[in-house]
C-alpha cells in the first residue's frame, strides 16, 4: 500500500481519503504538523486505518487532534481509541453536538500553551452555524482551511463538476454560496474575521476538499473573500 502522508514542508504533511456528500466524492484532507516538541498536532483528522497510524507513529507522537468546526468531526473517535493520550480539541459548539467524544478543550483566538508561537488560530466570526477556526502553520506558511472556502480545479469527476458549479467554487478558491447567503449572518464580523486572516503571512492553503494552493495562496484568499472586503 503507497504511504498515505505526503510531505509538502520541513514538519508539515497531508493526508487524503474518500469522503462523500450527496453521493459525489470530493474527498477529505488531514494536516499534519510536527511541533518543536516533537509530537504531532493534526488537522481534520481522515479516516483512520492501520498503514496511516504506522505513518503517524513514525513521524512523532500524536498528541494534539482538532475538531476545527461543527461539521468536521466525522473520523474523531477512531483517533480516541487509537491514540487514548491525545488531547482532543473541538470547535464552539460541536462539545454539545458530540457528547460521545471526550474532548480536552475548546477552540478559540488563543493558542494552546503546546502550540504557542508555532501555530496561529482564529475563529471566523458570523457563522455561528458552522463555527470554523482557521490557523496557520508559522514555519512554513501555511494557512489551513475546513469548509471556509473550497476550490475544485483538477481532475473532476462529472459529479464534482457540477457540485462546483453549484457552490461557486469551480476552477478558483471560493467561499461557497452557501456560506455567503445561508451560513454568514453577520456580514460586519465575517470581514473582521477575513481581515484578520489576511493579516498572517502566508503562501500556501490547505483546503479540506479537494484541491490545495501551493502558491500564491495569499492573493488566492483575499479573492475568496472580496465579497466581504468591498
Amino acid at each position: 500500500m503507497p504511504n498515505q502522508l505526503t510531505e509538502l514542508d520541513e514538519n508539515l504533511w497531508t493526508a487524503e481519503s474518500s469522503h462523500k456528500f450527496l453521493g459525489v466524492d470530493f474527498g477529505g484532507r488531514m494536516t499534519v504538523v510536527r511541533l518543536r516538541s516533537g509530537k504531532l498536532f493534526l488537522h481534520s483528522p481522515v479516516r483512520l486505518n492501520d498503514s496511516l497510524s504506522r505513518e503517524l507513529d513514525a513521524l512523532g507522537e500524536v498528541a494534539h487532534i482538532a475538531a476545527p468546526n461543527k461539521f468536521h468531526h466525522l473520523y474523531i473517535s477512531d483517533y480516541v481509541d487509537s491514540y487514548p493520550r491525545a488531547k482532543f480539541y473541538a470547535a464552539p459548539g460541536l462539545t454539545e453536538k458530540r457528547r460521545d467524544i471526550r474532548f480536552d478543550g475548546v477552540l478559540s483566538d488563543t493558542e494552546e500553551p503546546d502550540w504557542k508561537d508555532e501555530i496561529k488560530q482564529h475563529l471566523f466570526r458570523g457563522m455561528p452555524a458552522v463555527n470554523e477556526v482557521v490557523f496557520l502553520h508559522v514555519e512554513s506558511g501555511t494557512v489551513i482551511i475546513s469548509d471556509l472556502i473550497f476550490n475544485f480545479s483538477n481532475d473532476l469527476s462529472a459529479g464534482q463538476s457540477i457540485f462546483a458549479g453549484l457552490i461557486g467554487a469551480y476552477n478558483k478558491p471560493a467561499v461557497s454560496r452557501m456560506s455567503k447567503y445561508i451560513f454568514i449572518r453577520d456580514n460586519e464580523k465575517a470581514r473582521e474575521s477575513a481581515e484578520t486572516i489576511l493579516s498572517w503571512e502566508f503562501d500556501r492553503v490547505l483546503l479540506a476538499h479537494k484541491d490545495a494552493v501551493q502558491a500564491g495562496g495569499h492573493e488566492a484568499v483575499r479573492k475568496a473573500f472580496d465579497f466581504l472586503l468591498d
